[in-house]
């Protein structure tokens, strides 16, 4: 039964297995970041602090320390033993863009939440013009002597330059979600307070670089803003020190092999070019393959036999551990974890498949941007940053899309450790065309990002650009990404079909973006069709609101009941139709409301699940059931006559028929008049738009045939329009006792009679034809021997 919207329970801790070598390493971190916290300014200044009020709270809101918010280590795929927190209360001022640093300090902000967020404490419009500055002391703990110190950032938005003891740290940093660092070794006072400045940048979208969503404008909630949202200006993922011998590992590139159970791994290393590294994968403690070799020549294969493969069903995760050799003496070791699992393209059936392990499996997913109605591009808390993975794993998904934002690597080690399939997008730049010099960063920067989350196992595909937005030379950078990252499928395109978008012509799939959809998408010779985006069914829930009577959607539901059956109606639509004609993939638009955006399964504060959790994990299990044996498919013969009776108990003596050029059921014995029988058979022909499908031709006015218009079906004469033959083409699914006939060009609606007359219903629409009573056996014909011949 349809359920009310109910409150969504408190966030669950989801502990990783004790068995894992890495687990037990990010707990250690943790304790040890408490122990090594760097200091804070000073206490007057952080009493004074206080956060903004929040347009909507979300269960994480008031969790957030003052002090170390965000105290996770925030590196799981590189980690060490020891490490300092810099989040936290900083000093905060702004000036013009051109102004030097600030003599004056009259604010302070709590980092690492961006100036137009409540939990940063400043919640306010941060223009083209503004610079932003932030400060803050620190002391180095005295077990780091004899170690450089680096100094690190997860992602600032946009160009970052940083300041230690007065002295500039390493070149300014363009770019808003890649992470950098600097070290400041030579720059320390290691008897006493160190002193860091830094100053960010960002015009938003007035400076031409990727800014995804982010529009700058007002920060309290307003009407407006569609489907962009508040920006995000500044420091907006974990600040933090690391100490490091001087010659040290600095990324893991980690690619495995299934076909030679091996773990292709290439070791960066600074100051130790030519130096032995060993790298070791284990799970449980026991060692599953070693291998030794050189920084700077090339992968390591490291033997995984018999690997326990990586699913959604199954995340199975190996512990990493790479140690840097000088002769026989381990100088520097730094663990993380792997995932062995591949992901391909593949004929399947005949059809272009993305294959995960050599299997197809059917990616269900949202759309998932990533805001946040209090730290609006930063997660209060890691268990808010964990939740909205979790919840798509309670509603049955395999795959999120993280649309046009890049989260931090904590965000990727959820989705490694649940088992979620990751669409990446790349953040858009602005609409306009980009000239020359943003185009040369907005490159770099994606390389950056692939460089940065390469090793993730959830990781399965690119996407290089998004309804046009922005778009240049689709097909090089499509090429330029596989050839970069060879172990990911690459979409060029998300959207081609829509907003004047222009496909590549390459890249692993064709993807298409139908509202409310699910459309028609079909495979290529080369490419898998996927739904790149559809469905945006919205509901507003009273006292959710970001800004109350201002949300909108691409389909409002008047309430819970409705959305439940008309969302597990476009899902049935995919599983019964779509994914057997040829589409592999579909990303749900969204899986929570966003600022004015009220399409999602979850409302913007996290508080609310809108829908029947059980019922929308069912249609999301059949539908990958489904992919993983043959389809069902219905078939009905061509080239003769058949009359469709209906199936619904109480009314099995009734036939569809035309009357007035209208269609229409009516009870048809032996004794019924000629013209009645004549009117109640129909010639089976392949679709007039599809031939997979079929269109039913009047046996006495040939020519005309079974069409839906505006939602009544009529019997109609075809003009040879696209529109008509698309109208007047039906779809087999199966149906008990029978064939459900979907519209072809509106998969998930149904030919349906009710009170006699005949309907295009939907399932969860508004219309009294679209009813849930019945829904089914109402849409269910059998095709019968005809009552004329």
């Amino acid at each position: 039964m349809p359920h009310a919207p109910t409150s969504a329970p408190p966030p669950r801790t989801l502990r990783p297995a004790p068995r894992a070598l890495l687990t037990a390493l990010l707990a250690v971190l943790a304790l040890c970041a408490g122990a090594l916290t760097a200091a804070a300014p000073a206490q007057a200044a952080a009493s004074a602090w206080t956060p903004k009020p929040s347009p909507l709270t979300t269960p994480w809101t008031d969790q957030v320390p003052t002090d170390k918010p965000l105290n996770e280590y925030p590196r799981p795929q590189l980690t060490r033993p020891d490490w300092a927190n810099l989040n936290g209360i900083w000093d905060f001022a702004v000036t013009a863009a051109n102004a030097g640093q600030p003599t004056q300090w009259n604010e302070q902000i709590r980092v690492p939440f961006v100036a137009e967020s409540a939990l940063s404490g400043i919640k306010r419009q941060v223009n083209a013009g503004d610079k932003l500055w932030y400060r803050r002391t620190f002391t180095v703990p005295a077990g780091w002597n004899g170690r450089n110190v680096v100094l690190n950032f997860g992602a600032s938005d946009w160009r970052t330059t940083v300041w230690v003891n007065g002295q500039q740290a390493g070149a300014e940093h363009s770019g808003g979600y890649d992470a950098f660092s600097h070290d400041i070794t030579a720059l320390l006072n290691r008897g006493g307070t160190n002193t860091v400045v830094v100053s960010v940048l960002d015009p938003t979208q007035s400076g031409g670089q990727a800014i995804g969503k982010q529009r700058s404008g007002p920060v309290e909630p307003h009407a407006g803003g569609g489907i962009f949202y508040t920006s995000a200006s500044g420091i907006w993922q974990t600040v933090w020190l690391e100490p490091v011998a001087p010659a040290h590992i600095t990324r893991l590139d980690m690619t495995p092999d299934l076909g030679t159970s091996t773990l292709r791994t290439t070791v960066r290393a600074a100051g130790a070019n030519g130096r032995q590294v060993r790298v070791t994968v284990s799970t449980g403690g026991r060692t599953v393959g070693t291998t030794t070799g050189t920084v700077g020549g090339g992968a390591l294969s490291v033997p995984v036999p018999s690997p326990h493969l990586w699913t959604p069903e199954d995340p199975f995760l190996y512990d990493v551990r790479a140690e840097l050799l000088d002769g026989t003496t381990v100088t520097d070791t730094t663990g993380s974890y792997t995932g062995m699992r591949s992901i391909a393209l593949a004929r399947v059936d005949g059809v272009q498949r993305p294959v995960l392990n050599g299997k197809f499996v059917f990616q269900t997913g949202t759309l998932d941007q990533g805001y946040w109605p209090d730290g609006i591009y930063t997660a209060p808390t890691d268990d808010a940053l964990k939740y909205d993975l979790q919840k798509h794993k309670d509603l049955g998904f395999n795959m999120v899309r993280k649309h046009i934002k890049v989260e931090p690597q904590r965000w990727f080690y959820w989705a490694d450790k649940l088992g979620l399939l990751v669409w990446q997008d790349m953040p858009a730049m602005d609409l306009r065309t980009p000239d020359s010099a943003a185009r040369t960063q907005w490159e770099a920067e994606y390389h950056e990002i692939i460089d940065e989350h390469r090793s993730s196992p959830s990781l399965v595909m690119w996407v290089d650009e998004n309804e046009g937005w922005g778009q240049y030379d689709q097909a090089r950078i499509a090429d330029d990404v596989k050839a970069y990252d060879p172990s990911r499928l690459v979409d060029n395109m998300s959207g081609v079909n829509c907003c004047g978008a222009v496909d590549g012509g390459n890249g692993d799939v064709v993807d298409h973006h139908n509202y409310v959809g699910p459309g028609v998408t079909r495979p290529s010779a080369s490419r898998a069709a996927v739904l790149g985006e559809f469905g945006g069914l919205g509901l507003r829930v009273q006292g959710h609101e970001w800004y109350p009577g201002g949300g909108f959607s691409y389909e409002d539901q008047p309430d819970a009941a409705h959305l439940n059956n008309r969302f597990t109606g476009l899902i049935d639509a995919l599983r019964l139709q779509q994914m057997p004609a040829g589409l592999s993939a579909s990303v749900y638009t969204e899986i929570t409301d966003v600022e004015n955006e009220a399409n999602g399964l979850l409302t913007y504060d996290r508080q609310v699940v809108k829908v029947d959790e059980n019922r929308v994990r069912a249609a999301n299990q059949a539908l990958i059931a489904a992919s993983r044996g043959t389809p069902p498919r219905a078939t009905l013969p061509t080239g003769g006559y058949k009359s469709l009776r209906v199936t619904t108990p109480g009314f099995t003596d009734r036939y569809l028929r035309h009357y007035d050029g209208l269609a229409n059921t009516e009870p048809v014995t032996a004794a019924s008049p000629a013209l009645l029988k004549a009117d109640a058979t129909w010639k089976i022909v392949p679709g007039l738009s599809d031939s997979a499908c079929y269109s039913f031709e009047s046996r006495n006015y040939p020519g005309e045939y079974l069409r839906h218009r505006e939602f009544r079906v009529h019997r109609e004469a075809g003009d040879g329009s696209a529109l008509f033959k698309a109208d007047a083409t039906w779809c087999a699914v199966p149906g008990e006792g029978g064939v459900r006939l979907m519209a072809s060009n509106f998969p998930g609606q149904y030919l349906r009679h009710y009170n006699s007359e005949v309907w295009l219903a939907t399932p969860g629409g508004t219309h009294a034809y679209d009813t849930p009573d019945r829904f089914t056996e109402d849409t269910t014909w059998a095709a019968e021997n005809p009552w004329t011949p």
